[in-house]
Formats: structure tokens, sequence, C-alpha cells
């Protein structure tokens, strides 16, 4: 009995993937007509860069180096408040050896 049940699902499994299969060539549908575009064709709709977009971007870069500078002063600040507190225990330290 178990015999004819594995040839049934055996032969079902068989139907099933031939049913599924396509006897076509994919690779004529796969291929496009047309992939690449001109260079004109592809930049049509991009905005064309303004002396506003150019300002803008000026102020962008000035706003960046202001950050920056106001970054590298206080990472000097901190570091010059790390070496205050180092001393500091150093000093209680010695006073608490004493």
């Amino acid at each position: 009995m178990k015999k004819i049940a594995l040839l049934a699902a055996a032969s079902a499994f068989a139907l099933a993937l031939a049913a599924c299969g396509d006897s076509g060539d994919a690779s004529e549908d796969a291929m496009a007509d047309n992939v690449e575009l001109p260079a004109d064709e592809a930049m049509a709709d991009a905005p064309m860069p303004t002396a506003d977009s150019t300002e803008a971007a000026e102020d962008a870069t000035e706003d960046a180096a202001a950050v920056q500078a106001t970054a590298e002063e206080a990472a000097d600040a901190a570091e010059a408040a790390a070496a205050d507190a180092a001393a500091a225990a150093e000093a209680a330290t010695a006073a608490a050896d004493e």
C-alpha cells in the first residue's frame, strides 16, 4: 500500500512540475528595446541650477565652517577641563596621603 501511495505522490509531483513549466524562450522577453538613454534625454527633467541655489550652497559652506570652528573650540575647552580635573584629582590624592 505504501508503494502505491509513494508512486501516486511522485507522479502528482511530476505532473505539477510539468504543468508549471513553459516551453517558450524567455530570453526574448527579457531583452529591452532601448536600455541606454542619451544624456540630454536623461537630464531633460532635471532643474537647472540658479543663482539662488549657488548662494544657498555658499551660505551652507559658511555655516559649516562656523560649526567646525565652534566644535574645535568646544573640544579645546573640554580638553582643558579634563586637564584641570586630573590636576585637582592629583592634588586631592597628594593631600590625602599627607
